[in-house]
């Protein structure tokens, strides 16, 4: 597992104390957050301003992608990639668990092929599925 100052300069980020500890939350967590979960976590240390600024900046720069979440709420996850590696797809399955709420990120299932009718373009696909995590379980 990387470092928080490692990811950043991976990024070419410059190193603060925020993006810091935005990204040591992710890396404990392991679940997908919104800005109310950082700014709940994090109020103590930085405004709900500063916290959606970095967010901001880490989509930009392709650190963390946004999950699809049924609550309405926009979700975040590290993205799981090299360190090196910025080419790469956020198309992979969410789950979230029924019983705690937690959105995970399942890296290691694709979406399955889907072949739109002439004239549509895909820009993003994403599926969630629904159920009971392992530690709910």
């Amino acid at each position: 597992m990387s470092s928080p100052e490692r990811i950043l300069k991976s990024h070419q980020l410059r190193i603060t104390d925020c993006r810091l500890e935005i990204i040591q939350e992710f890396l404990d967590k392991n679940i997908a957050l919104s800005h109310a979960d950082l700014e709940e976590m994090l109020k103590d240390n930085f405004d709900r301003v500063t916290i959606y600024r970095t967010l901001k900046t880490f989509l930009d720069k392709d650190l963390i992608h946004k999950v699809l979440d049924d609550g309405g709420a926009t979700k975040y996850a590290l993205c799981a990639h090299g360190e090196n590696e910025h080419d790469h797809s956020h198309e992979h399955v969410h789950f979230k668990c029924e019983i705690c709420g937690e959105t995970t990120c399942l890296d290691d299932i694709d979406l399955p092929q889907v072949f739109l009718p002439h004239g549509f373009e895909k820009k993003e696909m994403s599926l969630l599925v629904q159920g009971v995590c392992d530690k709910c379980h």
